[in-house]
């Protein structure tokens, strides 16, 4: 009798200490149902940074993202500076998130218990795969006029500082893919990746396009404003 006793007092011990660790876990609903933003209260990357994981293959060279996609039914996930985003499969039924949050909340917790890296630096290096690069890394500029590299380089100004930020709010990330003949060309990534055709990628896209509008307006005022070397 008194084994059981103790064997209940451990148990006990054990749901209060794994409802205590999930207390440190905050969800925050996104635009997209299939996704869940979780904030750990701890630091995931460095500030501004993302890395986003789109399938268990690129996931290798993160831990914690290799063990999230360990669970069935996680389709990708998305580090952030202080938050982790998840996007289950939206075509798999037997997935739901009360399912899939006890779950995810474990190995989140689990992670930071053991003081594990979020990212293998020397594993990263080796890979060093396309798609799998620091979403801050944009492609090369060296084929680009001297005016162009100008742009470029306000337009990625403009993205780490006005929209990126608001993106990452709703547990997603924008970057920079290329400028080619006066059009910048970006990528949605996590939550906004597979949302809903009625919602998510044209929500998101709308609001890129909303803020892109009133910020690039005041980009081009900085370029028409710039003084030229007349030399």
């Amino acid at each position: 009798m008194t084994q059981n006793i103790l064997k209940n007092q451990n148990n006990l011990k054990k749901i209060q200490f794994q409802s205590l660790r999930n207390a440190f876990i905050q969800t925050q609903d996104t635009p997209n149902p299939n996704s869940l933003k979780f904030i750990p209260n701890e630091k995931v990357l460095d500030s501004g940074k993302t890395r986003f994981f789109p399938d268990r293959e690129s996931a290798k060279v993160s831990p914690l993202a290799r063990e999230l996609f360990r669970i069935e039914g996680v389709k990708n996930v998305l580090l952030g500076a202080d938050f982790i985003t998840v996007t289950k499969d939206e075509n798999d039924e037997t997935t739901d998130w009360k399912t899939l949050r006890p779950e995810i909340f474990a190995i989140i917790m689990d992670h930071f218990a053991m003081n594990l890296p979020i990212i293998n630096e020397e594993l990263d290096k080796l890979v060093n795969k396309e798609g799998q690069t620091e979403s801050d890394h944009h492609p090369t500029d060296e084929n680009l006029s001297e005016e162009d590299q100008q742009t470029v380089e306000l337009v990625k100004e403009l993205l780490d500082s006005r929209i990126r930020p608001t993106v990452q709010e709703d547990g997603g990330d924008v970057v920079f893919v290329g400028y080619e003949n006066g059009i910048v060309k970006l990528k949605l990534q996590g939550s906004c990746t597979s949302c809903p055709s009625s919602i998510g990628v044209e929500e998101a896209k709308t609001e890129v396009d909303d803020i892109a509008e009133k910020e690039f307006k005041e980009l081009e005022k900085k370029i028409e404003d710039k003084p030229t070397d007349n030399k």
